[in-house]
């Protein structure tokens, strides 16, 4: 007889958090750029207007990987996206570099627990070094958080 699947012994109510990764067409190094960087935390700032709080994120070259909380009876996560493409789109124009800048779609994944927050910030936040950008990931100019994110959490 096979197993059981278990049921989760915490359940998330609101706000879920997301892992998202989206890439630059053909993984053109576009994206080590203070100003860049500066309008992405510009965005990530206002969000929270709109229902999306961006948490820890790493912005990549040719990548960005970050954590985001939606609030999905005000945003869908693929609406955030879009937005973020067009306005980080925004800057890289009037830097002349033209479009496609980004590849289609994204990546995204649902958080289930604090642990695996942690487990994905400890993994994403080295990109640099692996990428051999810098000797420790605290040099990376690129990387953040706007807001602390935590679950809200239940129990079953």
């Amino acid at each position: 007889m096979p197993e059981r699947l278990r049921r989760l012994e915490e359940i998330f109510e609101r706000l879920p958090i997301y892992f998202v990764t989206t890439s630059t067409q053909k993984r053109a190094a576009i994206l080590n750029d203070h100003d860049v960087h500066e309008h992405f935390i510009r965005f990530g700032r206002e969000g929270a207007t709109r229902g999306a709080w961006l948490g820890a994120y790493v912005q990549m070259p040719d990548h960005l990987h970050a954590f985001v909380a939606v609030d999905d009876e005000r945003l869908r996560l693929s609406a955030w996206m879009k937005s973020l493409k067009n306005a980080l789109s925004k800057v890289l124009r009037e830097k002349e570099i033209l479009p496609p800048q980004w590849q289609k779609g994204f990546f995204d994944h649902v958080l289930r627990s604090s642990e695996s927050y942690s487990e994905k910030w400890d993994y994403v936040r080295n990109n640099p070094v692996r990428a051999g950008l810098v000797e420790q990931w605290t040099d990376w100019p690129f990387m953040g958080e706007i807001f602390d994110l935590e679950f809200e959490k239940s129990a079953t």
